[in-house]
Protein backbone atom coordinates (compact mmCIF):
# COMPACT_ATOMS: atom_id res chain seq x y z
CA UNK A 1 0.00 0.00 0.00
CA UNK A 2 1.58 3.29 -0.76
CA UNK A 3 2.40 5.90 2.17
CA UNK A 4 -0.41 7.87 3.54
CA UNK A 5 -0.07 11.27 2.32
CA UNK A 6 1.05 14.12 5.47
CA UNK A 7 -0.85 17.41 5.46
CA UNK A 8 2.08 20.07 4.60
CA UNK A 9 2.69 23.29 6.78
CA UNK A 10 4.22 25.97 5.17
CA UNK A 11 5.53 28.96 7.57
CA UNK A 12 8.61 30.53 8.16
CA UNK A 13 7.11 31.66 11.58
CA UNK A 14 8.44 29.67 14.72
CA UNK A 15 5.87 31.02 16.90
CA UNK A 16 2.97 30.02 14.20
CA UNK A 17 4.61 26.58 13.34
CA UNK A 18 4.42 25.70 17.10
CA UNK A 19 0.76 26.37 17.31
CA UNK A 20 0.22 24.46 13.77
CA UNK A 21 1.89 21.12 15.53
CA UNK A 22 0.59 21.48 19.00
CA UNK A 23 -2.60 21.43 16.77
CA UNK A 24 -1.63 18.60 14.69
CA UNK A 25 -0.75 16.90 17.78
CA UNK A 26 -4.25 17.08 18.83
CA UNK A 27 -5.82 15.94 15.61
CA UNK A 28 -3.75 13.25 15.29
CA UNK A 29 -1.53 14.22 12.19
CA UNK A 30 1.82 13.71 11.40
CA UNK A 31 2.92 17.05 8.84
CA UNK A 32 5.31 17.61 6.30
CA UNK A 33 7.02 21.09 7.14
CA UNK A 34 8.44 23.88 4.68
CA UNK A 35 9.54 27.55 5.63
CA UNK A 36 8.51 28.74 1.78
CA UNK A 37 6.98 27.88 -1.58
CA UNK A 38 9.93 26.90 -3.13
CA UNK A 39 11.13 24.36 0.07
CA UNK A 40 7.14 23.01 -0.45
CA UNK A 41 6.93 23.26 -4.57
CA UNK A 42 7.51 19.17 -4.64
CA UNK A 43 5.29 18.30 -1.77
CA UNK A 44 2.96 20.71 -2.26
CA UNK A 45 0.57 18.73 -4.68
CA UNK A 46 0.34 15.83 -3.21
CA UNK A 47 0.01 16.72 0.27
CA UNK A 48 -3.43 15.68 1.93
CA UNK A 49 -3.76 18.96 3.21
CA UNK A 50 -1.97 22.42 2.99
CA UNK A 51 -1.97 25.06 5.81
CA UNK A 52 -0.26 28.00 4.76
CA UNK A 53 1.26 30.61 7.11
CA UNK A 54 0.08 34.36 6.75
CA UNK A 55 3.45 35.21 6.60
CA UNK A 56 4.03 32.67 3.29
CA UNK A 57 0.25 33.80 1.34
CA UNK A 58 1.44 36.38 0.08
CA UNK A 59 5.12 34.54 -1.56
CA UNK A 60 2.91 31.11 -2.30
CA UNK A 61 0.73 33.28 -4.35
CA UNK A 62 3.34 34.47 -6.07
CA UNK A 63 5.00 31.48 -6.72
CA UNK A 64 2.11 30.19 -8.80
CA UNK A 65 1.62 27.00 -7.06
CA UNK A 66 -0.50 24.69 -8.75
CA UNK A 67 -4.24 24.98 -7.82
CA UNK A 68 -5.55 22.08 -5.19
CA UNK A 69 -8.28 21.65 -3.25
CA UNK A 70 -8.13 21.37 0.54
CA UNK A 71 -5.89 24.48 1.24
CA UNK A 72 -6.06 26.95 3.78
CA UNK A 73 -4.26 30.45 4.83
CA UNK A 74 -3.97 30.40 9.13
CA UNK A 75 -2.49 33.02 11.46
CA UNK A 76 -2.80 34.72 14.72
CA UNK A 77 -5.13 37.87 14.56
CA UNK A 78 -2.59 39.89 15.47
CA UNK A 79 -0.80 38.54 12.00
CA UNK A 80 -3.63 39.11 9.91
CA UNK A 81 -3.62 42.25 7.31
CA UNK A 82 -5.43 42.79 3.83
CA UNK A 83 -2.38 41.70 2.41
CA UNK A 84 -3.48 38.22 3.77
CA UNK A 85 -7.07 37.88 2.20
CA UNK A 86 -5.98 39.85 -0.76
CA UNK A 87 -3.80 37.01 -1.40
CA UNK A 88 -5.62 33.82 -0.27
CA UNK A 89 -8.13 33.94 -3.64
CA UNK A 90 -5.17 34.00 -6.46
CA UNK A 91 -3.56 30.94 -4.20
CA UNK A 92 -6.79 29.03 -4.02
CA UNK A 93 -7.30 29.16 -0.60
CA UNK A 94 -10.55 27.83 0.73
CA UNK A 95 -10.70 29.34 3.98
CA UNK A 96 -8.17 31.56 6.36
CA UNK A 97 -8.77 30.59 9.71
CA UNK A 98 -7.94 33.06 12.44
CA UNK A 99 -6.24 31.90 15.96
CA UNK A 100 -7.07 31.60 18.44
CA UNK A 101 -10.46 31.60 17.70
CA UNK A 102 -10.10 29.08 15.02
CA UNK A 103 -8.03 25.94 17.03
CA UNK A 104 -10.68 23.99 17.15
CA UNK A 105 -11.69 24.31 13.19
CA UNK A 106 -7.89 23.77 12.39
CA UNK A 107 -7.49 20.87 15.22
CA UNK A 108 -10.36 19.01 12.68
CA UNK A 109 -9.03 19.45 9.17
CA UNK A 110 -6.12 18.04 10.63
CA UNK A 111 -8.19 14.86 11.75
CA UNK A 112 -9.51 14.74 8.73
CA UNK A 113 -8.82 11.92 6.44
CA UNK A 114 -9.67 13.13 2.58
CA UNK A 115 -10.76 10.27 0.16
CA UNK A 116 -8.05 8.22 -1.55
CA UNK A 117 -7.33 8.15 -5.32
CA UNK A 118 -8.82 4.82 -6.74
CA UNK A 119 -6.56 2.14 -5.91
CA UNK A 120 -7.22 0.62 -9.05
CA UNK A 121 -5.35 3.18 -10.66
CA UNK A 122 -1.68 1.85 -10.84
CA UNK A 123 1.35 3.93 -11.96
CA UNK A 124 4.70 2.43 -12.94
CA UNK A 125 8.04 5.01 -13.71
CA UNK A 126 10.67 4.13 -15.69
CA UNK A 127 14.12 5.28 -15.31
CA UNK A 128 17.37 4.05 -17.15
CA UNK A 129 20.09 3.10 -15.12
CA UNK A 130 22.45 5.10 -16.96
CA UNK A 131 21.76 6.81 -20.99
CA UNK A 132 20.77 4.78 -23.61
CA UNK A 133 19.60 2.14 -20.82
CA UNK A 134 16.53 1.07 -22.97
CA UNK A 135 14.44 2.67 -20.57
CA UNK A 136 11.96 4.46 -22.86
CA UNK A 137 11.85 1.25 -24.97
CA UNK A 138 10.38 -0.50 -22.05
CA UNK A 139 8.07 2.16 -20.99
CA UNK A 140 6.61 2.40 -24.30
CA UNK A 141 6.33 -0.95 -24.45
CA UNK A 142 4.82 -0.75 -20.98
CA UNK A 143 1.91 1.25 -22.39
CA UNK A 144 1.26 -0.48 -25.54
CA UNK A 145 1.11 -3.92 -23.68
CA UNK A 146 -1.43 -2.29 -20.97
CA UNK A 147 -3.71 -1.44 -23.57
CA UNK A 148 -3.67 -4.90 -25.32
CA UNK A 149 -4.60 -6.23 -21.68
CA UNK A 150 -7.63 -3.56 -21.55
CA UNK A 151 -6.55 -1.06 -19.55
CA UNK A 152 -7.29 2.69 -20.31
CA UNK A 153 -3.36 4.18 -20.05
CA UNK A 154 -1.53 6.98 -20.17
CA UNK A 155 2.25 7.35 -21.05
CA UNK A 156 3.94 9.90 -19.80
CA UNK A 157 7.17 11.18 -21.67
CA UNK A 158 9.24 13.24 -18.69
CA UNK A 159 12.69 12.91 -20.17
CA UNK A 160 13.23 16.19 -22.08
CA UNK A 161 16.57 14.11 -23.24
CA UNK A 162 14.95 10.90 -24.78
CA UNK A 163 14.21 11.68 -28.18
CA UNK A 164 10.53 11.61 -27.67
CA UNK A 165 8.15 8.59 -26.92
CA UNK A 166 6.08 10.08 -29.63
CA UNK A 167 8.67 9.07 -32.43
CA UNK A 168 9.36 5.69 -30.38
CA UNK A 169 5.20 4.69 -31.17
CA UNK A 170 5.50 6.50 -34.59
CA UNK A 171 2.73 9.16 -32.92
CA UNK A 172 5.26 12.18 -34.07
CA UNK A 173 2.25 13.58 -36.70
CA UNK A 174 -1.15 12.94 -34.12
CA UNK A 175 -2.09 15.58 -33.32
CA UNK A 176 -2.96 17.01 -29.98
CA UNK A 177 -1.78 18.68 -26.27
CA UNK A 178 2.40 18.67 -25.31
CA UNK A 179 4.15 19.65 -22.36
CA UNK A 180 3.99 23.35 -23.81
CA UNK A 181 0.43 24.05 -24.11
CA UNK A 182 -0.08 22.78 -20.18
CA UNK A 183 2.97 24.80 -18.98
CA UNK A 184 0.74 27.93 -20.28
CA UNK A 185 -2.30 26.77 -17.92
CA UNK A 186 0.59 26.51 -14.87
CA UNK A 187 -1.36 23.25 -13.89
CA UNK A 188 -5.19 24.62 -13.56
CA UNK A 189 -6.90 22.46 -16.06
CA UNK A 190 -10.13 20.31 -16.03
CA UNK A 191 -8.98 16.62 -15.88
CA UNK A 192 -11.34 15.42 -18.29
CA UNK A 193 -10.40 18.14 -20.51
CA UNK A 194 -6.90 17.87 -20.22
CA UNK A 195 -7.28 14.03 -21.54
CA UNK A 196 -9.29 14.48 -24.20
CA UNK A 197 -6.69 16.91 -25.47
CA UNK A 198 -4.09 14.52 -25.55
CA UNK A 199 -2.79 12.80 -28.82
CA UNK A 200 -4.57 9.42 -28.65
CA UNK A 201 -4.92 5.91 -30.39
CA UNK A 202 -7.78 3.95 -29.00
CA UNK A 203 -6.87 3.51 -25.20
CA UNK A 204 -3.74 4.96 -25.04
CA UNK A 205 -3.07 8.40 -24.51
CA UNK A 206 0.75 10.34 -24.60
CA UNK A 207 2.23 13.19 -23.15
CA UNK A 208 5.15 14.50 -24.78
CA UNK A 209 7.43 17.17 -25.98
CA UNK A 210 7.31 19.19 -28.92
CA UNK A 211 10.52 18.88 -31.17
CA UNK A 212 11.40 22.43 -30.46
CA UNK A 213 10.94 22.74 -26.38
CA UNK A 214 13.12 23.46 -24.53
CA UNK A 215 14.02 20.85 -21.66
CA UNK A 216 11.96 20.42 -18.30
CA UNK A 217 8.78 20.01 -17.17
CA UNK A 218 6.97 21.84 -14.49
CA UNK A 219 5.93 20.62 -11.32
CA UNK A 220 2.49 21.87 -11.35
CA UNK A 221 1.76 20.67 -14.69
CA UNK A 222 3.11 17.07 -13.85
CA UNK A 223 0.86 17.45 -10.81
CA UNK A 224 -2.21 18.13 -12.97
CA UNK A 225 -1.37 15.60 -15.12
CA UNK A 226 -0.83 12.68 -12.59
CA UNK A 227 -3.96 13.83 -10.72
CA UNK A 228 -6.56 13.66 -14.44
CA UNK A 229 -4.83 10.32 -14.70
CA UNK A 230 -5.92 9.05 -11.55
CA UNK A 231 -9.64 9.87 -12.12
CA UNK A 232 -9.64 8.65 -15.77
CA UNK A 233 -6.85 6.01 -16.05
CA UNK A 234 -6.36 2.18 -15.28
CA UNK A 235 -2.65 2.27 -15.71
CA UNK A 236 -0.14 5.52 -15.98
CA UNK A 237 3.14 4.64 -16.95
CA UNK A 238 6.29 7.10 -16.61
CA UNK A 239 9.58 7.37 -18.25
CA UNK A 240 11.65 9.66 -16.15
CA UNK A 241 15.08 11.18 -16.21
CA UNK A 242 17.67 10.09 -13.96
CA UNK A 243 18.28 13.79 -13.19
CA UNK A 244 15.70 13.35 -10.81
CA UNK A 245 13.87 17.50 -11.29
CA UNK A 246 10.25 18.20 -8.79
CA UNK A 247 8.08 17.07 -11.56
CA UNK A 248 10.26 13.64 -11.85
CA UNK A 249 10.00 13.64 -8.14
CA UNK A 250 6.26 13.73 -8.16
CA UNK A 251 6.39 11.14 -10.64
CA UNK A 252 7.90 8.71 -8.11
CA UNK A 253 5.96 10.07 -5.09
CA UNK A 254 2.61 9.00 -7.04
CA UNK A 255 4.45 5.29 -8.23
CA UNK A 256 3.28 2.05 -6.81
CA UNK A 257 6.86 0.51 -8.71
CA UNK A 258 9.80 2.25 -10.16
CA UNK A 259 11.77 0.16 -12.39
CA UNK A 260 15.65 0.77 -12.81
CA UNK A 261 16.76 -0.78 -16.44
CA UNK A 262 20.25 -1.92 -15.99
CA UNK A 263 22.70 -2.67 -18.71
CA UNK A 264 24.20 -6.43 -18.10
CA UNK A 265 27.90 -4.57 -17.67
CA UNK A 266 29.92 -3.31 -14.60
CA UNK A 267 29.62 0.34 -15.24
CA UNK A 268 26.50 0.46 -16.01
CA UNK A 269 25.82 -0.82 -12.24
CA UNK A 270 28.44 1.16 -11.25
CA UNK A 271 26.25 3.92 -12.40
CA UNK A 272 22.57 2.29 -11.57
CA UNK A 273 23.54 1.70 -8.05
CA UNK A 274 24.07 6.48 -7.83
CA UNK A 275 20.73 6.37 -9.50
CA UNK A 276 19.03 4.19 -7.22
CA UNK A 277 20.27 5.72 -4.17
CA UNK A 278 18.52 8.82 -5.66
CA UNK A 279 15.20 6.98 -6.09
CA UNK A 280 15.28 5.18 -2.91
CA UNK A 281 14.44 8.69 -1.28
CA UNK A 282 11.36 8.81 -3.17
CA UNK A 283 9.42 5.89 -3.67
CA UNK A 284 10.16 2.29 -1.39
CA UNK A 285 9.25 -0.48 -4.31
CA UNK A 286 12.09 -0.37 -6.61
CA UNK A 287 12.91 -3.14 -8.66
CA UNK A 288 15.53 -4.09 -11.62
CA UNK A 289 15.09 -5.33 -15.05
CA UNK A 290 18.46 -6.05 -16.44
CA UNK A 291 19.43 -5.66 -20.55
CA UNK A 292 21.22 -7.82 -22.80
CA UNK A 293 23.80 -8.68 -24.39
CA UNK A 294 26.39 -9.40 -21.66
CA UNK A 295 29.57 -8.58 -22.79
CA UNK A 296 31.02 -9.89 -19.54
CA UNK A 297 29.11 -12.86 -18.93
CA UNK A 298 27.70 -10.80 -15.95
CA UNK A 299 24.46 -12.22 -14.64
CA UNK A 300 21.05 -10.33 -14.58
CA UNK A 301 21.04 -12.12 -10.74
CA UNK A 302 24.54 -10.75 -9.96
CA UNK A 303 23.14 -7.25 -11.08
CA UNK A 304 20.46 -7.18 -8.83
CA UNK A 305 22.19 -8.28 -6.10
CA UNK A 306 25.06 -5.62 -6.48
CA UNK A 307 22.42 -2.96 -6.41
CA UNK A 308 20.26 -4.42 -3.57
CA UNK A 309 17.18 -4.47 -5.01
CA UNK A 310 14.82 -7.26 -6.18
CA UNK A 311 15.07 -8.37 -10.35
CA UNK A 312 11.80 -7.95 -12.31
CA UNK A 313 12.98 -9.18 -14.97
CA UNK A 314 15.31 -9.36 -18.03
CA UNK A 315 15.77 -7.97 -21.69
CA UNK A 316 16.91 -10.23 -24.42
CA UNK A 317 18.43 -8.84 -27.45
CA UNK A 318 15.41 -8.44 -29.48
CA UNK A 319 17.19 -7.00 -33.17
CA UNK A 320 13.52 -7.52 -34.83
CA UNK A 321 12.65 -4.69 -32.45
CA UNK A 322 14.34 -2.04 -33.27
CA UNK A 323 13.96 -2.64 -37.13
CA UNK A 324 10.28 -2.16 -36.61
CA UNK A 325 10.41 0.63 -34.58
CA UNK A 326 12.48 2.41 -37.22
CA UNK A 327 9.37 1.50 -39.62
CA UNK A 328 6.51 3.38 -37.30
CA UNK A 329 5.98 0.36 -35.44
CA UNK A 330 4.71 0.94 -31.43
CA UNK A 331 7.31 -1.49 -29.11
CA UNK A 332 5.14 -4.84 -28.14
CA UNK A 333 2.22 -3.57 -31.07
CA UNK A 334 1.72 -6.73 -31.83
CA UNK A 335 2.64 -8.54 -28.40
CA UNK A 336 4.98 -10.62 -29.57
CA UNK A 337 8.49 -10.95 -28.88
CA UNK A 338 11.27 -11.05 -25.48
CA UNK A 339 10.14 -7.28 -24.64
CA UNK A 340 5.77 -8.02 -25.30
CA UNK A 341 6.35 -10.92 -22.92
CA UNK A 342 8.15 -9.14 -20.21
CA UNK A 343 5.81 -6.46 -20.39
CA UNK A 344 3.01 -8.63 -20.39
CA UNK A 345 4.18 -9.53 -16.87
CA UNK A 346 4.74 -6.56 -15.51
CA UNK A 347 1.76 -5.43 -16.35
CA UNK A 348 -0.12 -8.54 -14.70
CA UNK A 349 2.11 -8.15 -11.95
CA UNK A 350 1.18 -4.16 -11.28
CA UNK A 351 -2.69 -4.89 -11.59
CA UNK A 352 -2.66 -8.25 -9.59
CA UNK A 353 -0.82 -6.03 -6.84
CA UNK A 354 -3.34 -3.49 -7.03
CA UNK A 355 -6.13 -5.70 -6.54
CA UNK A 356 -5.08 -6.70 -3.92
CA UNK A 357 -4.27 -3.53 -2.11
CA UNK A 358 -7.96 -2.72 -3.42
CA UNK A 359 -9.28 -5.41 -1.48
Amino acid sequence: MPAPRRPLVVTADRDLLDDLLRLAAAGGAEVDVAPDPAAARARYPAASLVVVGADQAESCARARLPRRPRVIVVGRHSDMDATTWEFAEPLGAEHVAVLPAAETWVVEQFAARPEQPDARSRTVAVIGGRGGAGASMLAAGLATTAVRCGHRTLLVDADPLGGGLDLLLGWEDVTGLRWRGLRAADGRVDPPALLAALPRRGDLVLLSFDRDQLPGVPAEAMAATLDAARRGRDVIVADLPRQLDDAAVLALQAADRTLLVVPAELRAAASAARTAASIQVHCEDIAVVVRGPAPGKLRAREVAGALGLPLAGTLRPEPSLCEKVENGAAPCADGKGPLADLCRRLVDDLMRTGSAAHA
